[in-house]
């Protein structure tokens, strides 16, 4: 009876053992149900990220600068400005050259028999001007230049004047077989070139006095 009674009692606590086991892990089966159904924290939104206004200009579409072809425009640019003493002058223009206490006067084509452009010819021909010079003290006196030295034909490219040589570099422009010589007169224009003389030397052209 005894042994029966003490059967019983090991029984019940199994039981109660068990049911206790039982509960704990229905609770705690709950317990992850509502954690996985809860809902989940929002995640912030990504902020976008400004881009800096200070960003590289777009590059032009255009082709880059021809370097080489810069410097040679710079190098003939520089070559010009180093022709000292080459002065233009336009039909009837005057110009004071203070550098030389000179008056320049381009007065007028006297000939021009140079080849025309497209034109093949024997002779280059030759072109004159007619030259007006005055210096600060000394009275206005008429020089001829041509475009060729020709003493026997009465032609030199260079005349002097009051310790200058004066000669004839350019004219400009070239008549053509349509536009000679008369049709041209008036829109000549011409580059002279003025150098020093060195004390006492002077050349075989002597200018006219006016």
């Amino acid at each position: 009876m005894v042994h029966r009674i003490i059967i019983s009692t090991f029984g019940f606590l199994a039981l109660a053992t068990c049911k206790n086991q039982t509960i704990s892990q229905d609770s705690n089966t709950s317990e992850k149900t509502e954690i996985s159904t809860t809902t989940p924290a929002s995640t912030p939104k990504s902020t976008p990220v400004k881009t800096s206004n200070n960003s590289e200009p777009e590059m032009s579409t255009g082709m880059p600068p021809d370097k080489a072809a810069v410097k040679q425009a710079e190098k003939e640019a520089s070559a010009k400005v180093s022709q000292s003493g080459v002065i233009y002058l336009k039909e009837g223009e005057n110009k004071f050259l203070k550098e030389y206490e000179m008056n320049v006067t381009f007065k007028k084509m006297l000939e021009d028999s140079r080849c025309p452009e497209g034109v093949n010819c024997i002779w280059a021909g030759v072109a004159t001007a007619e030259v007006e010079v005055m210096g600060l003290a000394t009275r206005p006196v008429i020089i001829k230049i041509s475009t060729m030295d020709d003493a026997s034909r009465g032609y030199a490219d260079s005349q002097d004047f009051n310790g200058y040589q004066i000669s004839l570099s350019d004219v400009a422009p070239n008549t053509t077989s349509d536009r000679g010589f008369k049709a041209m007169q008036g829109q000549y224009k011409i580059g002279i070139k003025i150098k020093k003389l060195a004390p006492g030397q002077t050349s075989s052209n002597s200018p006219t006095t006016k």
